[in-house]
């Protein structure tokens, strides 16, 4: 049961990292850019909200499936496959979770409005400056919010989970995998501990979201 909850936090931790450094400028671009292609970009990435986790964990899985020319050139690069490892898992979390982070940071930016920017702009900030020294402090409550619910959204996955890592104890069993475990063989009690105490930590989550965009609401 600790073996799961420890492997569950790692997985969440690692994946909402990864999240935030790759969800962060794709949020800055949605929110910012003109292109035509945006609304497919952001289409692709919202994807997750709407799939089956069985469905994306299907296609993650013969992705990346040594067998295949792209999995097989991954395999060889980071010397094991992907599919029933950590690593693999940590891939699926992050395509799975990718809108939970890259909405809220995208409706922060998006409310910072051109005024601050275009101040920041002709006292000659560079594009750089401008990003780092203006948008993301306005974009705190945006970023805390995607941080939380990418963490949480993590620790819940089953389907995509089960798909690409399956069952191995200390490799890829997280929690939502014991539970459904427990439930399998009767160990109804086991069961009850574990999504008891994912129920609390869904309601700490929903709270402390509330708590911070109230925070950050009343702050402006």
């Amino acid at each position: 049961m600790w073996e799961a909850t420890k492997l569950t936090l790692k997985l969440a931790f690692v994946t909402t990292l990864l999240l935030l450094i790759l969800g962060t400028p794709i949020a800055w671009w949605l929110a910012r850019s003109k292109s035509f292609i945006k609304e497919i970009i952001g289409t692709l990435v919202a994807l997750p909200l709407v799939l089956p986790p069985t469905v994306l964990g299907f296609y993650l899985l013969l992705l990346l499936s040594p067998q295949g020319n792209f999995g097989s050139w991954l395999s060889q690069v980071f010397g094991s496959p992907f599919p029933f490892s950590f690593k693999g898992l940590v891939v699926g979390s992050v395509i799975y979770s990718l809108p939970f982070v890259v909405q809220p940071i995208r409706n922060s930016f998006e409310a910072i409005g051109e005024h601050s920017l275009e101040a920041a702009a002709s006292l000659r900030a560079s594009p750089f400056d401008v990003f780092f020294s203006v948008a993301l402090p306005l974009a705190r409550p945006g970023i805390l919010t995607g941080s939380v619910l990418g963490f949480a959204h993590t620790v819940g996955e089953f389907g995509v989970i089960l798909m690409l890592g399956g069952n191995i104890p200390g490799e890829t069993k997280v929690l939502s995998v014991a539970i459904y475990d427990y439930v399998e063989s009767l160990q109804w009690e086991k069961a009850h501990v574990l999504a008891g105490g994912m129920i609390g930590f869904s309601f700490c989550v929903i709270l402390a979201t509330t708590l911070i965009e109230r925070h950050w609401r009343e702050k402006k």
